[in-house]
């Protein structure tokens, strides 16, 4: 039984969803997976991989741009091997209350690419988060930072299992 290689990339605007990747990256390390965390601006060739999870941002409901593009770049590969897709972006505590479904532009990309899931994790505003409407949002009170560790772990560890078994 060969170690298993895992690509995670990400697409993220101001570094919550990177934070998401870091998480799932040691996850699938404890898995005993060998797992590459990379932003999706970077990633030209997934060959030699045996999974790629990709994850993005949500702004106003829009998937991140760099996300959309590695998966329109590397389609042809994503398609011949397994992928899991995730979105960040919910600044309250929705995604912890009930499965999010993917916004169009992510349940197409899942559709294209024969992805196995999909699963949406609360996102992160907050004083150190740059740009004018971030701001805006911690002072009125509706920052914060809604990615929740125990759920994130347990979705790497979802994904680690489907790998291994696939031995």
């Amino acid at each position: 039984m060969s170690t298993k290689r895992v690509l995670v990339v990400y697409g993220s605007k101001h570094g919550a969803t990177a934070g998401i990747a870091e998480q799932i990256g040691t996850s699938l390390r404890e898995d005993g997976i060998d797992a590459v965390v990379a932003p999706a601006g970077e990633v030209r060739d997934i060959r030699g991989y045996d999974g790629v999870v990709l994850g993005g941002s949500l702004y106003a409901g829009r998937w991140n741009g760099r996300a959309r593009r590695c998966a329109q770049r590397n389609s042809r590969q994503l398609k011949d091997c397994p992928v899991w897709l995730f979105s960040s972006g919910p600044v309250d505590s929705s995604a912890e209350q009930h499965d999010i479904p993917p916004v169009r532009a992510v349940a197409r990309q899942m559709r294209r690419l024969g992805a196995r899931d999909h699963i949406t994790f609360g996102g992160s505003i907050t004083a150190g988060t740059p740009g004018l409407l971030a701001r805006a949002l911690v002072r009125e009170g509706k920052g914060g930072d809604f990615r929740n560790p125990e759920r994130i772990q347990a979705w790497a560890h979802h994904i680690g299992a489907e790998l291994t078994a696939a031995d």
